[in-house]
């Protein structure tokens, strides 16, 4: 069923594109209703319009918080034009149909990101916006309703051949009922906020569509990036991508993994990751050092892989990264000789992300589950001072040992559960990750390792449930082990531990990662 409209309420926040909109209908002879400074755009503009205050016979007022918020808009979009009922009522009380509505938002999100003052957050959320839209939206088998100034193309083309057809009024109240939810759900996530909720009674998480992906995690599966509001950490949605191939589901899910673990280290750092785990981590004294130390610990596995830095990528670096087949390489910046250099490789990502240090946003992870979601805090605990960390064994860390073992802890805090990681000071020798026991994991790192383990030390996510573990670290010449320790066993392990004469620290900290 097409429906040329006769008249359209206008009232924008966003007004990019509505002055040539309001022209294009104007060319089909509707008459327009306007307020505030959409009026008066249009006003100046040449395009007549019909002031709100004049069509309700009411001055807007209260300094514009009251000026749709009447019978003869609401009754002119809500009523339903083939129920007699409702036409009688319409012809009564003189009501006049209004066949579309042009409505965007006040611009809440924007007043809050450039951190204005409470008050001034509130005189953003708009009222008489939301409620012309939801009453266009039911209506809209009679009535266009427009918040995406994207849709005034095809609106008007369809004007052009008639009129709006159904499926068009259907679709564009679908993303109306978004619109206005996401909006809510903004001002929801802003008090709640303010207030210190952090588990509300009931939630709903905004996000946008930021583009769609090939596919899921498998080619059957399909999917598509969102991004949320108002969240100003430097992270995988807010990276620039310089040149390759469109990014995927799992390009996704591994640049966030590389991203968050470069974060821990101040110093040059480089982390390579594949399927989200670790294949190499290092520091160095400059950024190509440390990735060759990373590059080092797994080779094999890096092919493929996603490498992160926390420094520029210069030519010398792009020249040996350009040696091995990557997905995707992300940095703080690209030097221009380096563009070059990588421009040679089409299909590889470069994913440019400012600095990565800015501040940490305190939002919450999520994690789906059929039915549900689950929702918790980012696990952002670092150790302040690793030497104020409790020694239950006879013999104390090394100075060496103290280092290596902060190095470790913040490597294995983003290695899959059941986690136990080998590292020196500046590098990682093995990892162990997603194992069913931590014996296992322990063996799979040492046999992972391609330089000499004595010496080296240990890193575990969680506590040691037997000494069997220990046993394992020592005869591969493990000098040093940091855990969270907690465990019923925690007796056996120290004793073992003191048997082989390796020093352990104790973080009363876990950290695993499912």
């Amino acid at each position: 069923m097409r429906i040329m409209p006769k008249t359209a309420l206008i009232s924008v926040s966003d007004k990019s594109g509505i002055v040539d909109f309001a022209k294009g209908l104007k060319k089909h002879g509707v008459k327009i209703i306007s307020t505030g400074g959409t009026a008066k755009l249009l006003a100046d503009s040449g395009v007549e319009i019909i002031e709100i205050s004049e069509f309700t016979g009411f001055p807007e007022m209260l300094d514009g918080r009251v000026k749709t918020l009447h019978p003869r808009v609401h009754g002119g979009i809500l009523n339903i034009r083939d129920n007699a009922n409702h036409q009688a009522t319409m012809k009564e009380y003189d009501l006049e149909d209004i066949d579309m509505v042009v409505v965007n938002l006040y611009p809440f999100e924007a007043t809050v990101a450039k951190g204005a003052e409470h008050d001034e957050v509130v005189e953003n959320i708009d009222i008489g916006g939301p409620s012309m839209i939801r009453s266009a939206a039911k209506n809209h088998k009679f009535v266009a309703v427009v918040v995406d100034n994207n849709d005034f193309g095809r609106i008007l083309s369809e004007m052009d051949n008639g009129g709006t057809e159904l499926d068009t009024r259907v679709d564009l109240a679908r993303k109306a009922y978004s619109h206005t939810g996401v909006y809510d759900s903004i001002i929801a996530s802003y008090f709640n906020k303010k207030l210190g909720v952090k588990f509300p009674e009931e939630i709903a998480i905004p996000a946008r569509k930021k583009q769609p992906m090939r596919y899921g995690e498998n080619p059957h599966q399909d999917s598509a990036f969102y991004v949320k509001p108002l969240v100003n950490e430097v992270s995988v949605a807010t990276g620039k991508q310089l040149q390759g191939k469109e990014l995927s589901f799992n390009n996704i899910v591994d640049i966030h993994a590389t991203l968050e673990l470069v974060k821990e280290f101040k110093e040059p750092a480089v982390a390579i990751i594949k399927h989200t785990n670790p294949c190499g981590c290092a520091t160095g004294d400059n950024i190509y050092d440390a990735y060759l130390k990373a590059l080092e610990c797994d080779p094999v596995s890096a092919f493929g892989g996603i490498v992160g830095v926390n420094r520029e990528v210069d030519k010398q670096l792009a020249e040996k990264l350009g040696e091995l087949f990557l997905e995707v390489v992300l940095a703080p910046s690209f030097s221009d000789e380096a563009k070059a250099v990588f421009e040679a490789k089409k299909n590889l990502r470069l994913i440019e992300l400012g600095d990565i240090y800015g501040q940490r946003d305190l939002e919450l992870d999520i994690k789906n589950v059929t039915g549900g979601i689950l929702l918790q805090d980012r696990d952002l605990h670092e150790i302040e001072d690793i030497r104020s960390l409790p020694v239950p064994t006879k013999r104390k860390p090394t100075d060496f040992e103290y280092k290596a073992m902060d190095f470790a802890w913040k490597v294995a805090k983003h290695v899959k559960s059941n986690a136990i990681v080998y590292t020196t000071d500046d590098r990682t020798i093995g990892v162990g990750a997603g194992q069913m026991s931590r014996v296992d994991s322990s063996k799979i790192a040492a046999s992972k390792a391609r330089a000499e383990l004595k010496g080296t030390v240990m890193s575990s996510d969680a506590f040691f449930p037997f000494r069997d573990s220990i046993d394992e670290a020592a005869g591969r010449g493990i000098t040093a082990i940091i855990s969270p320790g907690g465990s019923i066993r925690d007796e056996e392990v120290i004793k073992a531990a003191d048997e082989h004469g390796i020093a352990m620290v104790f973080t009363g900290v876990r950290h695993f990662k499912h």
